[in-house]
């Protein structure tokens, strides 16, 4: 009985990067040897145990054999005569196939450290068609090492699993799954480039697929498509270190440009409310949490009238925070304006200065609703009691008084502070 540290782990302490958690495969021995040895089980698939005391998960070395369409058609057999590289051969990428024993010494059949120094992503055997979400997890990896890219050779392999329907074989939860931690890397723009370059994306979202080659209004630089600037978007909201609810809001925020009629280019007009449902689509497909899919849809209906927050009048402004809901709910309003912040940020293209550019919209409309919200809605509606049908005007109208009073003396935007996108 041999144990070995296999995956992420060694990966990337070769990497010389911090090491989270540790896998474990153990070589000769059965389920019954263990158990005498205190560990734990917790696999329904195939035997995986909790060690009593570090808590790290041991999987028996196994070999797999495709049986159905998806990630679940597989039978496992695991026995004391399963190799160290049986098991390795059925992993995904030959950097993740490197196994390492207490002593130190590396197991490398399929010479991940050589793809390891090269900053490549190859896949291990043929094995890898067989397993859908690994074309998700290679994008996810491209996300998190910017610099590495995909071996021809495997993005050709994932090219065919697409072709021959694998992909549509992937359950929602799971792609959400991969999707969520992609966007929480350093560089998710690199996760749909490799999902779009083997014709995964334009399966699992048709609409994002859609935005490559739709010209954006005339206001972003000219080499900059809707697809291009949505990725420069992600990728800004990333830098920001960002939650997930606003990385995906970036994601989304011109979804509906993808359904304009290509005789309307480069106007868009009215894709914010088309935007909206193709996300609300989107997510009930894919089934996206609440908190990703609420934001998702106020900034794709708002992002533009955030973008002109420096001329709306204040009765404008204020029933803008009330169909938000912002007077209830002021961080959600908040992260809105993160990623409209981050719309802005990615128009630029070469020799372009809009991530140094002042965005002076959020902070206008943070000072807004702070006014809004200092209003005494309960005074208002004592001063109406005898006329209820009244109440909701006039505190809307009390609002409007305390956004005109502390915006007239805030300083005045200057030429830059707009950006007129309602295209």
């Amino acid at each position: 009985m041999q144990a070995y540290v296999v995956g992420g782990a060694v990966r990337d302490e070769l990497l010389g990067l911090p090491v989270q958690d540790r896998d474990w495969v153990v070589v000769g021995a059965s389920p019954e040897d263990m158990l005498a040895q205190g560990f734990r089980p917790v696999g329904k698939d195939f035997p995986v145990f909790l060690h009593p005391h570090t808590q790290e998960e041991y999987a028996l070395a196994r070999t797999e054999r495709k049986t159905a369409p998806g990630y679940r058609g597989f039978v496992f057999h695991t026995a004391p005569d399963v190799t160290l590289e049986q098991d390795l051969v059925r992993r995904d990428l030959t950097i993740n196939a490197i196994a390492r024993a207490p002593d130190g010494s590396l197991t490398d059949p399929f010479h991940g450290q050589r793809d390891l120094a090269a900053r490549v992503f190859r896949h291990v055997s043929d094995a890898f068609a067989e397993d859908p979400v690994r074309i998700l997890r290679v994008a996810r990896f491209a996300a998190r090492f910017a610099d590495f890219s995909v071996a021809p050779e495997t993005c050709a392999l994932m090219r065919r699993m697409v072709e021959a329907g694998e992909v549509d074989a992937l359950v929602p939860e799971r792609v959400w799954q991969e999707l969520a931690r992609g966007l929480m890397e350093q560089r998710p723009s690199r996760m749909l480039a490799v999902l779009r370059a083997c014709g995964a994306l334009a399966r699992i979202m048709p609409e994002l697929d859609a935005l490559w080659g739709v010209p954006q209004p005339p206001l972003h630089h000219p080499e900059v498509d809707t697809g291009a600037h949505m990725m420069l978007v992600v990728d800004y909201a990333a830098v920001r270190g960002f939650a997930l609810p606003v990385r995906f809001a970036a994601l989304m925020h011109d979804l509906g440009k993808g359904a304009t009629a290509p005789e309307a280019w480069p106007s868009h007009h009215g894709h914010e409310g088309t935007g909206v449902g193709l996300i609300e689509a989107l997510c009930k497909r894919l089934k996206v949490p609440n908190d990703c899919r609420e934001l998702a849809v106020m900034t794709a209906r708002e992002h533009g009238n955030v973008g002109r927050a420096a001329v709306l009048r204040a009765n404008t402004i204020v029933t803008l925070l009330e169909r938000c809901d912002a007077l209830r709910k002021p961080e959600r309003f908040a992260q809105m304006l993160l990623a409209a912040e981050c719309d802005f940020r990615g128009r630029g293209g070469p020799g372009d200065d809009f991530l140094s550019r002042p965005f002076p919209q959020a902070g206008r409309l943070l000072q807004a609703l702070a006014a809004a919200r200092a209003v005494d809605a309960g005074a208002v509606a004592l001063r109406y009691a005898d006329r209820r049908e009244r109440i909701a005007q006039a505190v809307h109208q009390a609002r409007v008084s305390a956004v005109k009073r502390v915006l007239s003396s805030a300083p005045q935007a200057g030429p830059d502070s707009c950006y007129p996108d309602a295209d």
